[in-house]
């Protein structure tokens, strides 16, 4: 018998609004309600509503909890001021990714991170490995809360309905603590995972279901509308923002994922800094590039990347991109051979040419 799926505070809301559930990385989510394609334009045009509770949390506070995440962390904790927040990267010693993370740093000796919902009970586990003989406490804070994002170019009108926190002067990966459609206790940070302007809020579990319904009625008349995981992904590939066990893995290095802005070599120490110096200097023995096809079939994760006859990579995600109107991936491709260019992607047999792209597909 398979193992019973987590619900996230929303799930009563989610079967009301008729979402279609699916099973991801433990939890029974929303994939879609009115439509994947809707969904992903709302984020563009207006916005969207996400239900991102199946994220784990953990606060790290202590003497040395600096120490700790500066050891454990690719980018630098120590110059992170109160109130700002950090994307960063947990590596093992061979330069593979434990963990993507953003650290919100609460205070002088506090913090606050949001893990990956897949690797959370792994993550703290690997936090309390390393701060073991330090001053320094690591607490698990999973069920304490829900996460909501609100996505889109009006995501900042309609926060102002329900909230009086001062987010209009808050800069990108800044955050405030406060009141949030009456609920208490709320983080409201200027993040997001979609590529379009919004917010991600950290709200206590027993009023997400209240602050939803606050943010839905407040933002309908604007266009907003209850978002799923379908469009998530689409939004994301959109914007080359990488997907832990796609992108980034215990096997593909920040470096090899072009997260070297990450990589903080300044530090005198931290976990996997060698193995990473050695692939930023030499290069990597391969490269995360994106890519469209002129096509209307998609390369799915695995497929196979070729260079003439010669197997050259393989696909890690891909959909299609509503902006773009045409299938979008990103694949892990041998050094060398995304330069030199010419490359097809395997669909069910038939060879179909690659576009790389050097960036992200929406700016």
């Amino acid at each position: 018998m398979p193992d019973m799926l987590s619900l996230t505070p929303l799930h009563p809301l989610h079967v009301e609004l008729g979402a279609r559930l699916v099973p991801f990385a433990g939890w029974e989510m929303p994939v879609q309600y009115s439509g994947i394609i809707e969904e992903h334009h709302a984020v563009r045009r207006a916005c969207g509503l996400f239900d991102v509770s199946h994220m784990g949390e953990a606060r790290v506070r202590g003497a040395d909890a600096v120490r700790l995440l500066d050891r454990v962390m690719t980018n630098e904790m120590a110059s992170l001021r109160a109130g700002h927040a950090r994307y960063t990267v947990m590596c093992q010693p061979d330069g593979g990714c434990v963990d993507d993370v953003i650290v919100y740093r609460m205070g002088d000796a506090e913090f606050f991170i949001c893990l990956n919902a897949s690797n959370a009970a792994k993550d703290i586990a690997w936090l309390r490995t390393h701060a073991q003989g330090l001053s320094v406490e690591v607490v698990d804070e999973c069920s304490r809360w829900a996460q909501l994002a609100l996505q889109g170019p009006k995501a900042e009108e309609i926060l102002a309905k329900v909230t009086t926190l001062p987010f209009a002067s808050l800069r990108r990966f800044a955050f405030a603590e406060g009141i949030v459609a009456d609920a208490a206790g709320c983080v409201v940070s200027r993040t997001g995972y979609t590529g379009s302007p919004g917010f991600e809020i950290y709200l206590p579990a027993e009023t997400a279901v209240t602050v939803a319904r606050a943010l839905l009625e407040a933002g309908r008349p604007l266009g907003l509308i209850p978002t799923g995981l379908g469009a998530r992904d689409s939004l994301r590939l959109e914007a080359g923002y990488p997907l832990y066990g796609h992108e980034i893995s215990g096997t593909i290095s920040p470096i090899q994922a072009g997260l070297g802005w990450a990589v903080k070599f300044s530090k005198p120490d931290f976990i996997g800094r060698e193995a990473l110096r050695r692939q930023a200097e030499g290069g990597p023995a391969s490269s995360v590039t994106f890519f469209s096809l002129d096509d209307r079939r998609i390369a799915r994760q695995g497929a196979a990347v070729f260079a003439g006859d010669l197997r050259v990579g393989e696909v890690l995600s891909g959909t299609q991109s509503p902006t773009l109107g045409k299938p979008i991936g990103s694949a892990l491709i041998a050094a060398g051979q995304a330069a030199a260019g010419g490359l097809t992607v395997d669909i069910r047999g038939q060879r179909v040419p690659m576009v790389l792209s050097a960036g992200p597909f929406v700016k």
